[in-house]
């Protein structure tokens, strides 16, 4: 029988916009999380500027702000591998993403692969979709990173990241895999 893993999911109520209140919940409930012996903690999609931003991400002002306020959360990470979800950007494409951090470094961050595009959802006007699954590796767990509507599609990101996993036999298919620590 292998390790147990425990992970925390914090379910925090991130505000739109208010980029260094959701920062204070997310160091917060990072505590808490690391104090519990948490060896994963998940935070919600957009953590970092809360969801959705919507037009609020037409200004570079506020994307440059966003990624500060990660890399200020970042430095509060120990002991806890902590996924972190905020706007990443690339050039002129944004995408809704998650870092994943660990020993107060970014260790690697997914894009979100489907964006959704019904309803209250407008994502595609703002986000540029994310091409290639990740699975990270730390110790001896191996874990991918998906966000919402990603883990709903058959073919999806989830599909490819199992490909990865253990007794796999193709490397021609197998998504990038990071490791943690």
């Amino acid at each position: 029988m292998g390790k147990s893993v425990r992970v925390a999911i914090a379910q925090i109520n991130c505000t739109v916009g208010d980029l260094s209140g959701n920062s204070a919940k997310v160091v917060e409930w990072l505590k808490k999380a690391e104090a519990a012996g948490a060896d994963i903690t998940v935070f919600p999609e957009l953590a970092i500027t809360g969801y959705p931003p919507e037009d609020l991400l037409l200004k570079p002002k506020f994307i440059a702000d966003n990624i500060e306020a990660l890399k200020k959360v970042t430095r509060s990470v120990r002991d806890t591998i902590a996924i972190i979800g905020f706007v990443d950007r690339s050039g002129d494409d944004l995408y809704n993403a998650a870092a994943v951090i660990s020993k107060g470094e970014i260790k690697g961050v997914y894009h979100k692969a489907f964006l959704p595009n019904y309803g209250v959802f407008d994502e595609k006007r703002y986000f540029t979709a994310g091409a290639k699954p990740s699975v990270f590796m730390a110790g001896d767990i191996m874990f991918g990173v998906n966000i919402c509507e990603d883990i709903w599609h058959k073919n999806g990101p989830v599909a490819e990241q199992a490909v990865a996993g253990p007794g796999s036999s193709s490397i021609l298919t197998r998504p990038h895999i990071t490791w943690v620590r």
